[in-house]
């Protein structure tokens, strides 16, 4: 009773420092009788007790939230057919990926926030593949019996923009275009940190919007739509104008569909709900949270957002022309305030779209026009896509073939080195005294 009346008046985020720091000292004893125990095994079997150690999942992959499930079922599908036995660990209870009928890729919810990070920590698989960044710095930390943990990008954008150290744990990263090669090499080598792998796999949610597109074709409109797409946070468009840039999208007669970042909802509820109520749906208005957003890009001819990667997903795929808010983006608690001069997001931007500024919300829909029918847009669309989304169309076969590679390369090692520790170990005992 008195420790629960003592969790009554912690709040929360030192609710959460605690939790971690417990959950850290006993992921740490379990290692640590989990290493007797099989020292143990080890010696007693003469080394043979190390071949169980090769018996781990081939891939287990995690994914902090359902809305990443466009990410990872791709790759989901193409181990299921290829056979290739695999795990998938979501975060979310009610991640679409729980209702796959599959045989070989074994779907589990392990828990939200701390609790899916505790069972991470202890988790045994030769490859852990994931696009969560942070690994290793707060709560969730490399596991002993994970050999390898690699990462892919959930869209295009700067390697940069994570928070702090968001890659710098990781073994490998796939990444969607080589300008990204230059930006991880510059982390590395301004924090001394070990050498990743580094290959250009290309992005899978992207692939299949395109093969999407390909089958569904291009949706053309009556009256042109509007997106307003923006990210979250303090800096995003929605809070930063609010009403304001709403009334004046509203005003230009055209169609507006808004869509919010999914992580709105959980950082600014009570701005989303006051917006909704003051613009609530009608025939020219809609707010949308599908998971899915290809309906809404396909529908739009044109997007405005802010520095959300969305814009690429617009512009690379549906070749749609984009306009982005006047918004500043704060790089104090990102990867990229260890680095002078703009983003590639930022300095991309300019070249594929037009910036709108808080001066031009009078003249909208001129503007709106305008960035639509422009032909150096277009061009600048076309070499952006070329620079950051490489490998088009090949992603899911090659992070598939990536991983199964690594897989065998990693199980042969350790094979190698247990035989050789058995065979030294047989040496030892069989030397007469």
């Amino acid at each position: 009773m008195l420790f629960h009346n003592f969790l009554n008046y912690i709040d929360p985020g030192t609710g959460s420092m605690l939790f971690a720091i417990i959950i850290g000292v006993v992921t740490a004893g379990i290692f640590v009788v989990r290493g007797l125990f099989i020292k143990f095994k080890f010696f007693l079997q003469g080394g043979r007790g190390k071949q169980e150690d090769l018996k781990k999942s081939t891939c287990v992959i995690f994914s902090d939230s359902k809305t990443y499930w466009n990410i990872f079922k791709p790759v989901c599908d193409e181990f299921e057919r290829r056979g290739v036995d695999c795990q998938y660990l979501t975060a979310s209870k009610d991640d679409p990926a729980l209702e796959e009928k599959y045989e070989h890729v074994k779907c589990e919810f392990v828990g939200e926030g701390n609790m899916a990070f505790a069972k991470l920590n202890m988790m045994s698989a030769v490859i852990c593949l994931s696009t969560t960044p942070g690994l290793d710095v707060l709560q969730w930390k490399r596991s002993k019996d994970v050999e390898c943990y690699i990462h892919i990008f959930h869209g295009i954008y700067d390697a940069t923009v994570y928070r702090m150290f968001g890659l710098d744990h990781y073994d490998v990263v796939l990444m969607t275009g080589e300008f990204q090669r230059e930006q991880i090499r510059a982390m590395e080598q301004m924090r001394n940190y070990p050498v990743k792998e580094l290959e250009v796999a290309g992005v899978t949610n992207l692939d299949s919007l395109m093969e999407r597109l390909n089958k569904e074709g291009r949706k053309h409109n009556e009256k042109r739509t509007v997106l307003l797409a923006p990210s979250w946070g303090d800096a995003c468009i929605l809070n930063k104008y609010g009403a304001e840039f709403i009334q004046k999208l509203i005003n230009t007669g055209y169609k507006i569909i808004i869509r919010p970042h999914p992580q709105t909802k959980t950082v600014d509820p009570e701005m989303l709900k006051s917006l909704m109520e003051q613009f609530p749906d009608n025939e020219n208005l809609s707010w949308n949270f599908d998971i899915d957003n290809f309906d809404c890009l396909n529908e739009s001819d044109i997007l405005i957002s802010d520095y959300s990667g969305v814009v690429f997903d617009y512009a690379f795929v549906f070749d749609g022309p984009i306009m982005y808010a006047d918004t500043t983006f704060q790089y104090e608690v990102y990867d990229a305030a260890w680095f002078e001069g703009p983003t590639w997001l930022l300095s991309t931007l300019p070249k594929i779209g037009r910036q709108l500024k808080q001066e031009d919300f009078d003249n909208m829909k001129e503007i709106i026009d305008e960035v639509i029918d422009s032909e150096e847009y277009k061009a600048g669309r076309n070499a952006a896509r070329d620079e950051a989304w490489q490998e088009r169309g090949k992603a899911t076969k090659n992070i598939v073939d990536y991983v199964i590679k690594k897989h065998d390369e990693l199980v042969a090692a350790a094979e190698q080195k247990a035989q050789e520790a058995s065979q030294k170990k047989s040496g030892l005992f069989g030397k007469k005294k």
